[in-house]
């Protein structure tokens, strides 16, 4: 009998967290305001969250709450509050790093459940058993576990014991992401959610007799990119991933934008109910495989999941940028769509749509109207209210997106 996975979504923010919702994620990751890894991003305060767990759970969606920073003592002191008050928020998890965090969640929250983080570095069934034994449901196992480590962990652990891996998004290229680069360099502590990402740098070498003088590691003028790691993507391996016993596929991206947030869980999603329907039939489709290609990005590979290591992306430290969201379709009814702009389009392009569910397809854009009923040629203006007569149906939520003219890093 097939197992079915969970798809576990990351929320920056509220905007991020409705998209991860409309486009099929069945669980959502997010941070509060103290003790995340992501400290850029906005997170969300109490009220906040009150709110999302109230609407992810209408939706039968659960919410896991980030606490997985390495505390020093003052900080350890606050936890407690901030572990009650989360927990009266209604949210189904923590996902903890530290032993001393686990205790006080089991003391403070005892009716959330607990999740072990990849920050944590579990990487054998012994660990993760003990682990089990004190009272975590799940372990974020450590990125660098090829599948059949994860399978040996599945087969010597308790069945109960739930395993959660990162199946897409940015590496660090530190193990299981404990660094010291970014507090070593700039003081901010990685460890505590300030990474400055000092990887992603390009790196020049002096020489000590030559004082002011530096030589690129390589001929070419931009220097070097020392440790600066691909990105994964199993989209295309996912009936491995589960066969391997892994109940909960994540998808990195905290700190990344809503429109992340809904391409990736879209694709993953049409993948993996693609495969509970076709079993070993699966292929994944080819417009799956390409809305990857449509967020901003780094070279894809696979990680560690098949042995070996990922390497590093040493010719540059950019991304990939090919698409930008033009539009957001707040309605559609009557034959007309309602938009909000978000980045400067024109009558007459060729925009790709990617509707709440369903496939993606392209529209070609005619006739646009102001919010004075004017007809206008083109969107310049960020947040600008449109409507567009079409009898082609965009449905709302719909993201409408318009391919760059050359790809950026």
């Amino acid at each position: 009998m097939m197992i079915k996975g969970e798809l576990l979504a990351p929320a920056g923010d509220k905007d991020c967290f409705d998209n991860a919702l409309t486009f099929g994620a069945d669980a959502i990751y997010l941070a509060g305001k103290q003790f995340g890894m992501r400290s850029a991003p906005a997170n969300f305060d109490t009220e906040t969250l009150r709110q999302a767990v109230s609407q992810a759970h209408e939706k039968n969606v659960k919410v896991y709450v980030t606490c997985n920073t390495l505390p020093r003592n003052k900080e350890i002191d606050r936890m407690p509050a901030f572990l009650e008050e989360t927990a009266d928020c209604g949210i189904d998890a923590f996902i903890i790093a530290d032993l001393g965090v686990m205790s006080l969640a089991a003391k403070y929250a005892p009716r959330v459940e607990r999740h072990v983080s990849t920050q944590a570095g579990v990487v054998n069934y012994q660990t993760a058993q003990m682990l089990y034994d004190m009272g975590a449901s799940r372990v974020v196992l450590a990125r660098e576990l090829s599948l059949d480590d994860i399978a040996g962990i599945r087969a010597r652990t308790d069945p109960r014991l739930e395993l959660e891996v990162f199946v897409h998004g940015s590496m660090c290229v530190s193990f299981s992401g404990r660094c010291l680069i970014s507090s070593y360099l700039t003081g901010r502590d990685a460890n505590r959610g300030d990474c400055t990402q000092p990887c992603r740098w390009k790196y020049y070498l002096y020489e000590e007799h030559r004082e002011g003088q530096y030589f690129p590691v390589r001929e070419e003028e931009g220097g070097t990119y020392l440790y600066n790691s691909r990105d994964l993507c199993m989209i295309e391996h996912l009936d491995n991933v589960l066969k391997a016993g892994v109940k909960s596929l994540k998808i990195e991206g905290r700190a990344k934008s809503s429109y992340y947030v809904a391409v990736t869980t879209n694709a993953y999603r049409h993948a993996l109910d693609d495969y509970y329907a076709q079993g070993d039939n699966w292929r994944l489709a080819s417009w799956i495989r390409e809305e990857l290609e449509k967020v901003s990005h780094r070279a894809y590979n696979t990680g560690f999941f098949y042995g070996g290591e990922p390497g590093q992306n040493t010719q540059d430290g950019g991304y990939i940028r090919q698409y930008e969201v033009v539009a957001v379709c707040d309605d559609y009814r009557d034959g007309t769509a309602y938009l909000t702009q978000r980045n400067r389009f024109f009558a007459g392009d060729t925009l790709d749509i990617l509707p709440p569910s369903g496939e993606p397809f392209l529209y070609q854009v005619g006739k646009m109207l102001n919010e004075d009923g004017e007809e206008i040629s083109a969107a310049p203006h960020a947040m600008q209210k449109l409507t567009i007569p079409t009898e082609t149906v965009i449905p709302k939520g719909s993201l409408l997106r318009k391919k760059r003219n050359t790809a950026e890093s």
